[in-house]
């Protein structure tokens, strides 16, 4: 698998009314089986007068670990339909739980099955969906005299800069896809004829929707 992957941001929340019954969709990103356990019993615990609360869960960067549990629905019904929406999305890390309060109207098995999808859904949507792609933080060094030069090119490229220091230099931090920092390491150098100070400082996953950066 490649080293990027998708994910959601963060705590996502969202209900749903289906024939009369109340669904509430839950989402988290995690990452350790612990973490969704300990959020699945949250839920639980918050919703002890639930009808249901069923849940879903991946973990690790191949999905290999997979748990669902349908928390007494008709076998097939719940749990699954949740783990299938979150393997539908390419999805890494997250856990999501559906609760259900039950409305006096049976749905049936297919009912169920897109009920608890849509809840499923909800929850994610509201957790954001976004990319996490690894980045190589970089420190730029250079003159005042070609500052202009270098701040238009990382602007419009779209180059994500973190931090900008002034002192006797310019020392801009900037984040480079991994696959574009040997392309990047040769622009800079050719727009500073050799006199820009390159340095590397970190390997970080950024949160990416439609290819920018997204949240804080």
């Amino acid at each position: 698998m490649d080293s990027n992957y998708r994910t959601i941001y963060g705590y996502g929340e969202d209900e749903i009314i289906i024939n009369k019954s109340r669904f509430i969709g839950y989402a988290m990103p995690i990452e350790t089986e612990e973490d969704a356990l300990e959020f699945i019993d949250k839920i639980k615990a918050k919703h002890r007068d639930a009808t249901h609360n069923v849940y879903a869960y991946v973990v690790g960067k191949d999905n290999n670990i997979q748990r669902f549990s349908d928390d007494g629905e008709p076998s097939g019904t719940a749990g699954i339909p949740v783990l299938e929406v979150i393997k539908k999305e390419d999805l890494r890390n997250v856990v999501v739980v559906v609760t259900r309060y039950f409305g006096g109207i049976k749905l049936g098995a297919g009912g169920l099955i897109r009920a608890y999808t849509k809840g499923a859904k909800i929850g994610l949507e509201a957790g954001a969906i976004i990319d996490k792609v690894l980045h190589t933080k970089l420190k730029l060094r250079i003159d005042y005299t070609i500052y202009g030069t270098i701040e238009n090119h990382l602007m419009t490229k779209g180059y994500i800069v973190d931090e900008i220091v002034y002192d006797d230099g310019v020392n801009i931090y900037v984040y480079i896809e991994n696959s574009q920092v040997d392309y990047f390491k040769e622009i800079i150098t050719d727009l500073t004829s050799g006199r820009g100070i390159i340095e590397y400082v970190a390997e970080e996953y950024l949160a990416m929707k439609d290819g920018k950066k997204f949240g804080d």
